[in-house]
């Protein structure tokens, strides 16, 4: 028997960058600076890619973004807005912070900005907009609009059928 596949995936390598900032409670900042397709072998550690003064990137390959049919939905908004996102969600893990997990859904991007998770969105690689817009073709379908429903004239002006 054959399964229909309802995830695919991407590899991608996540820039993290820590900026020195001048500020009486914190020394420094931690952003999701950009992905990059991954070509590392596996098991590749991460590695310093910049090191300035006051800015360090780390490239941190081993990531995938997975697209699942269930998402569909948040996709399809992602990459039909102006300027579509990867969403990166990341932890600080011995004063280094270090991707967890990718999206490139508008919906779960939203959750885990709404559960307090530090989490960035970079630009989308022009590269994987061909394959995610695929994904939402072949996997979402939009919901029909539903018809107005307008009150009856004998409703008008009563509250709760008194």
């Amino acid at each position: 028997m054959l399964l229909r596949t309802t995830a695919v995936t991407y590899p991608l390598a996540v820039i993290m960058q820590r900026s020195a900032i001048v500020n009486r409670w914190i020394s420094e900042m931690w952003e999701a600076k950009g992905v990059v397709p991954d070509t590392a072998p596996p098991d590749t550690r991460h590695r310093v890619i910049v090191r300035e003064q006051t800015l360090t990137q780390i490239l941190f390959p081993g990531h995938v973004l997975r697209l699942q049919r269930g998402e569909a939905e948040g996709y399809h908004l992602n990459i039909t807005s102006a300027q579509p996102k990867v969403f990166i969600l990341w932890r600080l893990l011995a004063e280094l912070a270090q991707p967890v997990l990718l999206s490139v859904s508008y919906h779960e991007g939203a959750r885990w900005a709404d559960s307090g998770e530090s989490m960035d969105g970079v630009h989308v690689p022009e590269e994987l907009l061909p394959w995610i817009g695929k994904f939402v073709e072949q996997h979402y379908t939009p919901e029909p609009r539903k018809q107005k429903r307008y009150a009856s004239n004998k409703d008008k002006g009563h509250i709760g059928g008194i």
